[in-house]
């Protein structure tokens, strides 16, 4: 698979959060592009400024932190499904909390997957794999 044109939307409001997500995609996929947002409001103002371009390349994940300030991922993810050009992107909710309630919510949302952010940098590998494979790797073929 050619990840060189791969492109991943990552929002979440922790700095520390998106340099480790950050590291662990490109060290796993060292091609693939990485557009950050601190929080929903500006993931959904960069992805409509990404529209806007003359030939914008394929957005192939989106990368959501629950708990966001302004626009949080479940409220950003809520936009994004409501949004035809962008409700085919799969969307993955991040977050600390294994809440039922609180996953369910997001998948009758839209939400393609809700996983629980791990504690180590390894886990963190891992995790990125998985979504990759499963959900970036669908959309890229």
């Amino acid at each position: 698979m050619n990840y060189a044109k791969t492109v991943i939307f990552l929002a979440d409001d922790d700095e520390d959060d998106r340099y480790f997500l950050r590291q662990s995609l490109q060290e796993v996929y060292p091609s693939v592009r990485v557009v950050e947002a601190q929080d929903g409001s500006e993931l959904l103002n960069l992805l409509d400024a990404w529209s806007q371009q003359p030939a914008p390349q394929p957005v192939h994940l989106i990368l959501l932190d629950w708990n966001m300030p302004k626009l949080n991922g479940l409220e950003a993810l809520m936009a994004i499904k409501a949004s035809p050009w962008l409700r085919h992107i799969p969307t993955v909710i991040l977050s600390t909390s294994a809440e039922s309630t609180q996953q369910n919510r997001a998948y009758r949302s839209g939400a393609s997957g809700y996983l629980q952010k791990p504690a180590s940098y390894a886990h963190l590998n891992q995790l990125v794999r998985s979504v990759s494979s499963c959900l970036v790797g669908a959309a890229a073929d």
